[in-house]
């Protein structure tokens, strides 16, 4: 008799264990305390806090004056809880589309009081926002969601789960979420997959119609261009200043212009790598500036 019920109590866990493995780990419990930045994990229903984001100060961003403002203003009004849109920040590489919508989180937030989070959502990850919005509706947070360097490929469909998220699933985004992506392309799909679906369809214009409506649901899109050389220079010297670099000017300018055209672009991103490594050559620590 005890070695049948030994036999059927181990029965009964090795099929409670087998359950627990189909079923995966359990939600983990977020702490909102625990940061202002979180990256999200689909596994778990996880919130990563981010005790250290990778940041600069809004100052420091130059080049983009207008559309810093535009977005300062639209985050600074969703932290009042007042209406606001999502964002698309599109164009050039490296003129700091990522930069400035971590920037002005933080500087919204230190301003307004307001204790907002920001969220980034890998862009593989992207199928998986209605949980993630599920969570945030009755989080009592107010949140950005951000995804860095948005496109989607040939037959990728993820694009339909962030179209019904942003706007068009019968709940709608929630009151507390907005939206900010940035991508290298405005349309946010390849041209041509929309050229692959116009010559495929019945209609062209409807599928032409259904890949371009992903943008139409960001009620503002940012543009950034390429930076001239003065508004290059205009970084550097902005850097420069900040953290102290001891430079002549007219060498500090010379150096950097050279930088430019051996990376064979301007850029904030090319500026940042110059001041890196001017700092470097300097031994000035800007680690903490």
């Amino acid at each position: 008799m005890t070695d049948t019920l030994t036999q059927l109590l181990t029965e009964v866990k090795r099929l409670a264990d087998a359950i627990e493995r189909v079923a995966g780990p359990p939600n983990a419990i977020n702490d909102w305390s625990a940061a202002e930045c979180f990256v999200w994990h689909p596994t778990g229903a996880r919130l990563q806090p981010v005790a250290r984001p990778n940041r600069v100060a809004l100052t420091l961003i130059r080049g983009v004056d207008r559309v810093r403002d535009i977005l300062h203003e639209n985050t600074e009004r969703f932290a009042q809880g007042f209406a606001a849109n999502n964002v698309l920040l599109w164009g050039a590489r490296g003129m700091g589309k990522s930069s400035l919508v971590k920037a002005v989180h933080a500087d919204v937030c230190k301003t307004s009081g307001v204790a907002m989070k920001l969220i980034e959502v890998h862009r593989e990850d992207i199928a998986s926002l209605p949980a993630l919005l599920d969570l945030l509706k009755t989080s009592g947070q107010r949140v950005i969601v951000f995804c860095d360097d948005l496109s989607f490929d040939h037959d990728d469909t993820a694009y339909k789960s962030l179209k019904a998220a942003l706007d068009g699933g019968i709940e709608g985004r929630p009151d507390n979420v907005l939206f900010y992506a940035t991508s290298n392309r405005r349309h946010l799909l390849p041209r041509n997959m929309m050229e692959n679906e116009q010559s495929t369809a019945i209609n062209p214009s409807e599928a032409v119609e259904e890949k371009v409506s992903l943008s139409d649901r960001f009620g503002l899109w940012l543009g950034f261009h390429k930076c001239s050389q003065d508004d290059y220079l205009t970084m550097i010297d902005g850097y420069a200043s900040h953290f102290n670099l001891p430079l002549p000017t007219e060498k500090l300018h010379a150096e950097a212009l050279e930088w430019a055209t051996t990376r064979g672009a301007r850029s904030g991103r090319v500026a940042w790598q110059y001041i890196q490594d001017l700092a470097g050559r300097l031994r000035v620590d800007i680690s903490n500036a």
